[in-house]
């Protein structure tokens, strides 16, 4: 299991794509550095509730500015190249020919894409907190939406669960987008499936909003006092998707 992990790691950092999706990520990072100053260090919760960035608040307020690329671009990039990609171009056969179960060859490469937008995540509030420390307004409080107001270690709680909430939210988008690159024929109608789906959930269902607008849906969830949205929406999902995932995987031919 450990080999086929690294093996997975080392396919996927030596793909073209994964270098310039990451170098192209970077550049928005610093973009976006750019963009709350030309802002006048104000930006928004969704869009009705506008807000003053400082110290405590930025890196829930940075991922807003990038999740829908993450959503929209990394992501589906990602796992089309992973799970489609792969197999079109005949590389995902030398793997199956050798003795791998099929459900660990899955899960090591959905875990491998679990890694990457989780160190993306990292990056990101790593950037977005030295971002708010050294360019933003010192404050030992601020206000979230719904009126929450909180110091130094509350803000630091809500934005690991803010960032939390999110990562979760993207490994649903991976299970969906690994599902529809398996059944795509390949990766640029698989990517295209993928963010298909995700606009399209809009219209499904109101309650699907958040695979659209994340942080939007994530800062409402946090300003409720009593929120059941992972474990009664979220994490069904992940697992009929998963479900689903295994069912596909065993089911496709991949060397034939």
């Amino acid at each position: 299991m450990t080999g086929l992990f690294i093996s997975e790691l080392e396919r996927t950092f030596k793909r073209k794509k994964t270098a310039a999706v990451l170098a192209v990520y970077v550049g928005l990072l610093a973009f976006s550095w750019f963009i709350f100053f030309q802002r006048g260090g104000i930006s928004f919760f969704d869009a009705a509730h506008d807000v003053k960035i400082d110290s405590l608040n930025s890196a829930p307020l940075f991922l807003r500015d990038l999740s829908f690329v993450i959503t929209f671009i990394v992501i589906p990039m990602f796992v089309a190249d992973s799970f489609n990609g792969e197999y079109t171009s005949g590389a995902l056969r030398m793997v199956l020919i050798r003795p791998h179960q099929r459900v660990k060859l899955f899960f090591v490469k959905w875990a491998v894409q679990c890694l990457l937008v989780f160190l993306i995540l990292c990056i990101t509030w790593v950037w977005g907190t030295c971002l708010g420390k050294i360019a933003m307004p010192h404050v030992n409080e601020t206000t979230f939406l719904g009126g929450h107001t909180l110091g130094t270690l509350g803000a630091l709680m809500y934005s690991l669960k803010f960032y939390g909430i999110c990562f979760c939210i993207f490994i649903a988008v991976i299970s969906i987008g690994s599902i529809l690159s398996v059944l795509m024929p390949n990766s640029i109608l698989s990517y295209i499936s993928t963010i298909g789906a995700l606009i399209g959930s809009v219209y499904v269902s109101d309650k699907l909003s958040f695979f659209f607008s994340v942080t939007d849906s994530v800062f409402h969830e946090l300003s409720k006092s009593n929120s059941e949205f992972l474990v009664n929406l979220l994490f069904p999902i992940l697992i009929i998707s998963l479900i689903i995932n295994l069912f596909v995987w065993k089911k496709k031919e991949w060397v034939g």
